[in-house]
């Protein structure tokens, strides 16, 4: 089965039923895969071949979708990157990827053999030829690059394959929205270049109509909710509180039925807050770059066992093992481990780190937990001092680097503290020379990080705390950040 493939089945299955909206612009599944055809031969028509690396920097957008499907129907691998991140991330991901080709909104410092902007993609989505474009691939060749960040060094690139979609696509329609039908409304206000998008493709081959929001806004988040009678979406815990907090959150008359949730861990006082708003019809998925979206899930009536991510995905095995890769038993903390057709056929040019992810045959994840009796599981830690704030991966060494390149600054250590809306509050303690200004390092901050990765606090400090080895110890900065709350509380 290729993606190509069940694009075109929509179309005949659906036709002229609404596929894909955006503000006033609505495409029927018919239009879409025509559009997907038209691009995916102006690609190939612009000098690409099967199996070459092609980054996209859109925003959502119904342009952003037709691009990603174009690229599976024409046999490219996709490198999705995020629009919120800063040039420097993208120039590095793209020379990183190897790709030959950049589709972007409009940006300028871009590096690539060629680069497609607004105006030529247009052309591409209005005057690309239009015969079926159909480039078949192997089960396990790259379908798409996802990027996940490294406490110890640059992001990497995950190899993801067409089997791994197909079987996260299986595992939604299964576990994790399987009430999703024809006639449905699915609601994309998270970014598509994250966790949304894996919502697209379920929604298309079950024929629900997607509404696009290009920029989450929690007031107009409820409006276009209300207006298009959304049945479904995707929402970080983050924009859960927002919605929580919006002016119109008593007045507007929702129609949804399911709301995934998931990038972040989220607080059982939000969920209960929203559960009595919306209704008890919340589902967490918990995944990773290396098993995207599909680990464990948690449904909406098991929501009682506060903290818990949930049970494994049908297709998806799962264990927490020991620092010896042993196996633990129930009620004992260790690193999840899982295993299946989901997930990544390894590192992007990295072998060996690979081959470290992937011992014994099993996916480590990196994150502590542990599994009770009934088979849920809990993240009770996450290794290597990884953050997530408002659903997106924050490392504290990248933050760490920028702020000791400010002038007078001589160390620094980030924390993540817990928060209702962020899920991390990103917090920076520094120590440096006399006279060294927090308003000033602050501003810098927001100009040299994407504003998901600034501190939303900086304080500075005669010295950090230190190990034996010399080596700052991060969590016991962030026990004195915690402790220091408590007295002023």
């Amino acid at each position: 089965m290729q993606i190509g493939s069940l694009i075109r089945r929509a179309a005949r299955q659906f036709g002229s039923a609404p596929c894909l909206t955006e503000g006033s612009t609505t495409l029927s599944f018919a239009d879409f895969d025509a559009a997907t055809d038209r691009v995916g031969n102006a690609l190939l028509d612009r000098g690409l071949q099967k199996g070459d690396h092609v980054s996209v920097i859109l925003p959502n957008s119904i342009e952003c979708l037709i691009v990603y499907y174009a690229l599976a129907k024409a046999g490219l691998v996709r490198v999705q990157l995020n629009v919120r991140e800063t040039l420097a991330n993208h120039v590095y991901k793209v020379q990183d990827s190897a790709s030959r080709a950049v589709i972007h909104d409009d940006l300028d410092g871009l590096n690539a053999e060629i680069l497609i902007g607004r105006a030529e993609l247009a052309s591409m989505v209005s005057s690309g030829r239009s015969d079926p474009c159909s480039v078949d691939r192997e089960l396990d060749e790259a379908l798409r690059f996802g990027y996940t960040g490294g406490t110890t060094g640059k992001s990497k690139a995950v190899i993801l394959t067409t089997r791994g979609e197909l079987t996260e696509l299986s595992a939604f329609l299964t576990d994790l929205v399987p009430e999703i039908n024809e006639g449905d409304v699915f609601l994309h206000a998270a970014p598509i270049a994250h966790a949304s998008g894996a919502f697209f493709l379920p929604a298309l081959v079950r024929g629900a109509h997607a509404v696009v929001m290009p920029k989450f806004d929690a007031e107009e988040f409820l409006k276009l909710a209300e207006q298009s009678k959304a049945s479904a979406t995707f929402l970080v815990p983050t924009m859960i509180a927002m919605l929580l907090e919006a002016r119109n959150i008593d007045t507007a008359k929702l129609s949804f039925r399911r709301i995934a949730y998931g990038a972040a861990s989220i607080s059982p006082a939000l969920m209960k807050r929203a559960e009595a708003r919306f209704g008890r019809l919340f589902a967490q998925c918990y995944g990773q770059a290396e098993s995207p979206m599909c680990i464990t899930f948690l449904k909406p009536e098991h929501h009682d066992r506060e903290a818990s991510c949930g049970r494994p995905f049908s297709v998806v095995e799962v264990a927490i093992w020991d620092e010896k890769d042993r196996p633990l038993p129930p009620g004992e903390r260790g690193e999840i481990v899982c295993r299946g057709p989901q997930t990544m056929a390894g590192y992007w040019n990295r072998p060996e780190q690979t081959a470290e992810a992937f011992r014994n045959g099993w996916l480590h994840t990196g994150d502590v937990g542990v599994m009770d009796e009934d088979g849920f599981f809990y993240i009770v830690d996450r290794k290597n001092d990884l953050l997530i704030s408002g659903g997106y991966n924050v490392y504290p060494r990248e933050v760490e680097d920028v702020l000791m390149s400010f002038p007078d600054v001589i160390e620094a250590a980030v924390v993540g503290l817990p928060d209702e809306k962020w899920g991390d509050r990103v917090v920076a303690v520094v120590t440096g020379r006399a006279g060294l200004d927090a308003n000033a390092l602050m501003q810098y901050a927001r100009t040299n990080l994407s504003a998901f990765k600034q501190p939303k606090a900086i304080e500075i400090w005669p010295e950090l705390p230190k190990s034996a080895a010399n080596k700052i110890l991060r969590r016991t900065v962030r026990e004195q950040l915690i402790a220091a709350l408590a007295t002023t509380a």
